[in-house]
């Protein structure tokens, strides 16, 4: 049974004997669970009664479910999709602690707290945040688990009621891991993640609570002793995972990648080597050489994209030689980026923030433009994309969170709008049939308290729901040093 059969809405007519009428629906379903209320008294036999009827299990008697009432959902959210400027209202929304949820007052959206200055116990007042890449998966396969960061370093998992959007703290896991984890693609409970001392590439069972050891990069490339991971992407089908190895952010030089079946495969940067133990070796001809800011593999496995060395992205096809460089300007590789399974979508921030393209990774300059002429632009924002919703068609839409680093740092003050998708949260369209940008939520987030406070999210591999950090305009309290205003994590359902 799919989520889209236990969740269906469907409008009943009651007929002329004035109680209601549910055949239509049980010629197709057998319900076993429902609630129904009227939105209008019973009717005299001259007039019909509208019922609204939640099925929340239902088992099909033949075929697809089929529902006369609109889905609102992806890939076709019923969400605003205008190009009005919606400026922020007087004071961002009043919020309960976590666990409590509100609604956007500009574009109806429901948002879940997440975290409060109480979530950690041991220590009182700390920041939370999503994932420091809006490409990680943060998410578990039905949106029913994620795992946020608190700015110690821990990672906290979560349990949640996608229909309810509540949610229950699991607590910190007890995991030797450094930096980002990401959920499997395939299995709900499975988590991978790089550890931090003699890094490992590692997997750990959120239900059994089993951390178990997937590979040792030292038994392939002789690692050097300051050499460590901040991270782990995996493709969609768990048979390929990466790491980048060095001693610190922007200056790693190894690229690592692990295949289930075949064993390790390397890439160094700095020297223009590519060893391992299968697929062609040597010296690759391109004579540039990088340091490594991060890397993501394609959710096919098939590429590999590394950020690093300033002139643009660098993407390796994993199965050759082949390392090519999508140059920021010359190739329009500029902003930040996403990978779905086999495709690149981007921004090449020409004249405009937004203006996304979508282009084949094995045919970098085929660019295809995703949205029409663009609206007016007041001074310059930034953006986070994130496409963890993704098939093997790449026509799903990918999700992002802006904002403006000008925005106003005094608490409580509306944050600067001067065009549509500015400090909020939307969602493009990428199956070319249209150029729609759905808008779900403002972010509340000034980005002026450091990086975490910028409003990075991640997307649920359902396409439901947005997880993103915000400082809330500076409403959550000062941090235990007192010097910047705490972060918290949000969840935002995308309908």
């Amino acid at each position: 049974m799919t989520p889209a059969e236990k969740q269906i809405i469907a409008l009943d007519v009651a007929g002329s004997s004035g109680g209601p009428n549910r055949s239509h629906v049980a010629s197709r379903y057998r319900c076993q669970t429902y609630r129904c209320s009227r939105l209008s008294p019973w009717p005299r036999l001259d007039r019909p009664a509208l019922l609204l009827c939640v099925v929340l299990l239902v088992r099909p008697i033949n075929g697809a479910a089929q529902s006369s009432v609109k889905t609102c959902g992806p890939p076709s959210y019923c969400a605003r999709t205008d190009r009005r400027v919606e400026p922020y209202p007087a004071a961002p929304p009043a919020l309960g602690p976590a666990g409590s949820i509100i609604t956007d007052p500009t574009f109806g959206s429901r948002i879940a707290r997440v975290t409060d200055g109480a979530t950690d116990a041991r220590h009182s007042g700390a920041s939370f945040n999503a994932s420091a890449s809006a490409e990680q998966n943060t998410w578990n396969t039905d949106s029913t688990r994620f795992i946020i960061g608190e700015r110690s370093g821990g990672i906290w998992l979560y349990d949640f009621n996608p229909i309810s959007m509540t949610i229950r703290k699991t607590g910190q896991l007890k995991v030797p891991w450094r930096g980002t984890a990401q959920f499997s693609y395939r299995q709900r409970n499975l988590l991978y993640a790089v550890s931090a001392r003699n890094p490992v590439f590692q997997e750990y069972d959120t239900a059994s609570e089993r951390l178990t050891t997937v590979h040792n990069p030292s038994s392939c490339f002789a690692l050097q002793p300051s050499d460590w991971s901040a991270g782990i992407s995996v493709s969609a089908d768990d048979s390929r995972m990466i790491s980048v190895f060095g001693p610190q952010q922007d200056r790693n030089y190894l690229l690592y990648v692990y295949d289930r079946r075949l064993g390790c495969r390397w890439y160094n940067t700095q020297t223009g080597e590519i060893g391992g133990q299968w697929g062609p070796k040597g010296r690759i001809t391109d004579s540039r050489r990088f340091t490594i800011h991060d890397a993501h593999i394609s959710k096919s496995g098939e590429f590999v994209e590394i950020s690093g060395g300033g002139k643009g992205p660098t993407f390796w096809q994993l199965d050759t030689m082949n390392v090519t460089l999508c140059a920021n300007k010359a190739d329009h590789c500029l902003g930040h980026h996403a990978m779905g399974y086999s495709h690149l979508l981007n921004s090449p921030n020409r004249v405009h923030p937004l203006e996304f393209v979508v282009r084949p990774l094995n045919n970098l300059s085929a660019i295809k433009p995703l949205l029409g002429p663009m609206p007016p632009l007041i001074g310059w924002y930034d953006y986070h994309v994130s496409w963890n919703y993704a098939n093997s068609q790449d026509d799903t839409p990918a999700c992002f969170s802006t904002y403006r680093p000008g925005n106003p740092n005094s608490p409580g003050t509306p944050l600067l709008v001067n065009g549509p998708w500015e400090n909020e949260i939307d969602c493009v369209e990428t199956d070319g049939k249209g150029s729609t940008v759905w808008r779900f939520a403002h972010t509340y987030s000034t980005a002026r308290n450091g990086f975490w406070s910028t409003p990075r999210g991640n997307v649920s591999q359902d396409g439901r729901f947005f997880m993103f950090t915000s400082d809330w305009q500076d409403q959550l309290g000062l941090g235990p040093k007192g010097k910047q205003y705490r972060t918290d994590v949000f969840i935002v359902e995308l309908r």
